[in-house]
């Protein structure tokens, strides 16, 4: 009897896994069912969206042009070129300006082939002052420095009259204009210097000098 119950019981087990086995293959027949329903209606869905827009052609891509870095800022060599000729002018003050200058009591100043008219237009001030440099107070090194960086920054923007005021030497010992003389030697030295003549009394008399200078290259 034992073992006739055991056969029962292992055929029973076998009916169970085969009821099971027929189970899941129902779930996965259903499953691939639906998926292909769902697949069937997406193409007929895209197929009426197809149909509903009509022949349709891909959009041409412009050709793309590769934008270039940009270029660094040029370098001002010429700029370079004139600062470095400045740091290096010697403005001597040993510079021999008596077969130079004008005789007369203001000692004025025109470089060769120019007209005794400008000297004479510089003292009437028919040429408007279009800047001012200050010495006073400043060494002859110093005043030096200045004074050639003031005339060529002045002449490279096209400034045409400017003054110059050195002083009348009240301050300095024995009460001599030590400036006045170096800065006459200096200023002719300068390049950019056409003429030069005592500034009017109103304007600086014989502490100052109102200075031509030459047009700016362009």
């Amino acid at each position: 009897m034992p073992a006739k119950s055991n056969s029962l019981k292992s055929l029973s087990d076998l009916k169970q896994v085969q009821r099971s086995l027929a189970e899941q293959r129902e779930r996965e027949a259903a499953a691939a069912a639906e998926r292909a329903a769902a697949q069937k209606k997406r193409l007929a869905d895209q197929d009426l969206f197809s149909r509903a827009i009509g022949a349709t052609q891909p959009l041409r891509r412009k050709a793309s042009v590769p934008l270039a870095p940009e270029p660094p800022a040029p370098i001002p060599v010429q700029q370079q070129l004139d600062d470095q000729r400045v740091l290096r002018e010697s403005l001597s003050d040993e510079f021999d300006v008596s077969t130079l200058l004008d005789a007369d009591d203001a000692m004025s100043f025109r470089r060769p082939g120019i007209h005794t008219d400008v000297t004479r237009k510089l003292r009437a001030g028919e040429w408007s002052i279009q800047r001012q440099l200050d010495l006073h107070g400043m060494r002859s090194d110093e005043a030096r420095e200045a004074l050639g960086a003031f005339i060529r920054d002045a002449w490279k923007q096209g400034v045409r009259c400017v003054r110059v005021v050195h002083g009348k030497g009240h301050g300095s010992p024995g009460k001599q204009p030590v400036l006045k003389a170096k800065v006459q030697r200096w200023l002719i030295q300068k390049n950019e210097t056409l003429a030069f003549v005592q500034a009017k009394p109103a304007e600086g008399g014989g502490g100052a000098l109102v200075v031509l200078l030459a047009p700016a290259r362009r």
